[in-house]
């Protein structure tokens, strides 16, 4: 029995230290971050050090494999996701070397919400007021995003005011975290209403897409002249690019996104040294809007895209040791997605795509027959995915008969390598009688 004793005791004994430091760690040292002007510099510091950053939009993606590509950071639309809480999050994070820009969901107009209701924003300011004080210790912690998109189709800029008052808040409560809000673009109206009746704020967060190589003539067009982030840029946005006859919006292949991304990063975003903060990718996971590939960096499955091999380089300065699969064109009856191609309902098609490996890796297709979405959202809203209408193991060509509904299709092709890494591409059809 004193043997059992004196194990049980030392076994507490190495416990207890582990538990208390998780602990204290979580709720007792939180990071010191402040935004600081050096000569014409702005620049971003976490206990006293300069912190650029280097990091992706993350809900519900791989934060080991975030970290292990070389980030630094990542942001968050809200601290209840549906899946985990915002501690559980900022745990792994803290895991991961990762420090958390976390997002605080705000009441948009274009979804009902009144901000000339003063009851409901005093209950908002209060529930986000209680999140703030339950997450502010935690090491991992950057800063806040005040709302996201908040301008996105609004009429009635009052909503900044809530947000300047958010801030005041969070400052008074959590004087040790950076506050921010994310807007939709950047123009004049809304940098000139925020300069005057949201000036609390740290510095702002702009979130473009195809647009982005036009980022530094935007900013200078609406005069903002402080410190910013990019807190979502990625693929050229289904609402910037070519579309077929009935109206599908074409989309770029993954070897063609993760080219854009290296091309816009050098060219937009790290080319301002002076008042960039650093930026966010979008989308570190997946998330069907417009298709099931069209923002998300890896696919339903988990594997990774060339547009991780290119964030990997631009974040490292060299290439992951093995790369994702490159595609080139993919064809229906000899056509580009550019093409509108129209089939007959029941004829047989022929498909083809061009694909090579980096490393000569062996590789696996798989096509797939969907619907064009019909449940189309807006900002991110959420849509659901169309169900599969045909998928088809098969090589870099293959042969199947048209869907016997007329209506508009896509044709989706993943090609793997067995290693964790994918390329993917999809062509917009249209069948008709």
């Amino acid at each position: 029995m004193l043997k059992r004793n004196i194990h049980l005791a030392l076994l507490m004994l190495f416990l207890v230290p582990a538990c208390n430091i998780t602990v204290r760690n979580r709720k007792n040292l939180p990071a010191k971050v402040e935004v600081i002007k050096k000569n014409e510099k702005f620049q971003l510091e976490v206990n006293g050090k300069p912190f650029y950053v280097k990091g992706a939009g993350l809900e519900f993606g791989n934060i080991d494999a975030l970290g292990s590509h070389g980030a630094n950071s990542f942001r968050t639309w809200r601290t209840e996701n549906g899946k985990e809480d915002a501690l559980v999050v900022l745990d792994k994070a803290f895991k991961n070397g990762l420090m958390v820009l976390m997002g605080l969901e705000v009441g948009r107009e274009r979804h009902g919400y009144d901000y000339s209701d003063t009851v409901w924003v005093k209950k908002q300011f209060n529930y986000i007021k209680g999140e703030v004080e339950r997450l502010k210790h935690h090491p991992a912690l950057l800063g806040w995003i005040i709302g996201n998109e908040l301008n996105l189709l609004a009429t009635n800029f009052k909503v900044f005011d809530a947000v300047n008052d958010l801030s005041e808040m969070i400052h008074e409560v959590d004087p040790n975290h950076v506050t921010t809000t994310a807007l939709s673009g950047i123009g004049k109206k809304e940098i000139d209403y925020i300069r005057e009746h949201c000036n609390d704020l740290d510095f702002i967060c702009i979130q473009i897409y195809g647009d982005i190589v036009n980022l530094q003539q935007r900013i200078t067009e609406s005069g903002w002249n402080g410190p910013y982030m990019v807190t979502e840029w990625g693929a050229t946005g289904h609402w910037e690019v070519p579309r077929t006859t009935w109206g599908a919006p074409v989309e770029q292949t993954s070897s063609e996104k993760a080219g854009a991304l290296i091309k816009r990063y050098q060219e937009a975003i790290q080319i301002d040294t002076l008042r960039c903060l650093g930026s966010y990718v979008f989308l570190w996971g997946q998330k069907q809007e417009r298709t099931p590939t069209w923002y998300g960096m890896f696919l339903e499955t988990g594997e990774e895209t060339e547009s991780v091999d290119a964030m990997h380089y631009l974040w490292n300065g060299k290439w992951p040791e093995n790369r994702c699969p490159s595609i080139g064109q993919i064809e229906i009856n000899g056509k580009d997605a550019y093409s509108s191609i129209i089939v007959s309902a029941g004829n047989s098609i022929d498909a083809r795509v061009v694909a090579t490996d980096p490393e000569s890796d062996s590789l696996w297709y798989k096509w797939e027959i969907m619907p064009e979405s019909s449940d189309l959202g807006m900002g991110g809203d959420f849509e659901s995915r169309p169900a599969s209408v045909l998928t088809l193991n098969s090589g870099a060509g293959t042969n199947f008969n048209a869907p016997s509904i007329p209506g508009a299709y896509r044709l989706f092709i993943y090609i793997l390598d067995n290693k964790g890494n994918a390329a993917t591409a999809n062509i917009p059809f249209y069948v008709e009688d």
